[in-house]
């Protein structure tokens, strides 16, 4: 079998001549594969590799001792259209509203059959977590159920045509948010942070995370597992589709949306911010906004739209103020 070998200090994903405490799951030779082969995402999905990872390493962290249950929406489609499936984990498919009752449901029955050994990881996309399913979260939040919800965030329901909800940035082309009129894409001022929102309910454990930083990725998942209680980790994963972007591109886009400071990656405990992935230059919005055909009209023939491009950069500032993303001289997160 071929195998191919890096230099100690690259810091590739499968690179097995680095020191195991720096591998990730997806190296070792025995990982889970709780999301294997088979499924039909698109080229270039971060959902399916956020995904792959996110399950992963729930089943290493708790001995293979878990139960998902996946929300309607990219997830659910791409990976299990009877009468196949592309899961090896025990796996239950809610509507689009209801994974986090659903999961609350399951969690319970384990306590009920004495097995409150196996845990249960609810998931879904922005559309039913930030908007349809926001009411059951918010319930499953307020009575500390034991699950950990991951919402996989690819800013738009891109399932069902690539509409605007409410993760969808400002100024972002959608389906209903199209490039029309003196202010065209998604408005300014509208949305919800549903990290902060977690936060403010005061739950275990609340996360956020990309799927350009991938030990971090795992590293959340691990320790999201080591609380009892209702838990949140909220991970970025471009849409080529959706977004416009090339599919070997997906974790430059990632990337840039961690380094500009618009997705902000951060950790919290009870209310608390406790942690934050710190930024050692911090790149400008436009870096990341441009090769992105839902803010191809940000750059048109007439330039760059300064006021616009500056609300985002303001919006990018104020993450990167209120979080403390750059890092203090000598530290490097």
């Amino acid at each position: 079998m071929h195998k191919e070998f890096y230099p100690k200090g690259v810091k590739t994903v499968g690179n097995r001549l680095r020191d195991p405490t720096f591998h990730t799951v997806q190296a070792q030779e025995n990982r889970p594969n709780a999301l294997t082969s088979g499924h039909r995402a698109c080229q270039g999905c971060g959902e399916a590799l956020g995904a792959r990872y996110v399950i992963d390493a729930a089943v290493r962290a708790t001995e293979g001792k878990v139960v998902v249950v996946n929300a309607t929406g990219c997830l659910e489609v791409f990976s299990s259209q009877s009468p196949e499936s592309a899961w090896q984990v025990p796996w239950v498919h809610s509507l689009f509203g209801n994974a986090a009752a659903v999961a609350t449901g399951v969690a319970a029955a384990m306590r009920a059959k004495g097995t409150p050994d196996i845990r249960v990881v609810a998931q879904g996309g922005d559309g039913g977590t930030t908007d349809i399913g926001f009411g059951a979260l918010s319930g499953m939040f307020e009575r500390a159920d034991d699950v950990l919800y991951v919402c996989y965030d690819n800013e738009a329901y891109m399932n069902t045509g690539v509409q605007r909800s409410s993760a969808t940035p400002p100024a972002a082309r959608t389906a209903t948010t199209p490039v029309a009129g003196q202010a065209p894409g998604n408005v300014f001022g509208t949305g919800k942070s549903v990290p902060k929102l977690a936060l403010a309910h005061g739950i275990a454990y609340v996360a956020t995370a990309s799927i350009a930083f991938l030990h971090d990725l795992e590293a959340k998942v691990f320790r999201a597992m080591s609380f009892h209680g209702a838990r949140y980790l909220h991970v970025h994963v471009p849409c080529p589709l959706g977004w416009g972007t090339q599919p070997e591109d997906t974790l430059v886009h990632a990337r840039n949306a961690v380094y500009s400071g618009m997705f902000p990656l951060f950790e919290g405990e009870y209310g608390h911010v406790t942690r934050a992935f710190h930024i050692e230059n911090p790149i400008p919005v436009e870096m990341y906004l441009k090769g992105q055909r839902r803010f191809a009209h940000l750059f048109g023939k007439d330039g760059p739209n300064a006021e616009r491009i500056q609300a985002l950069q303001a919006i990018a500032d104020a993450h990167i103020a209120t979080f403390g993303l750059v890092a203090p001289q000598g530290d490097h997160a």
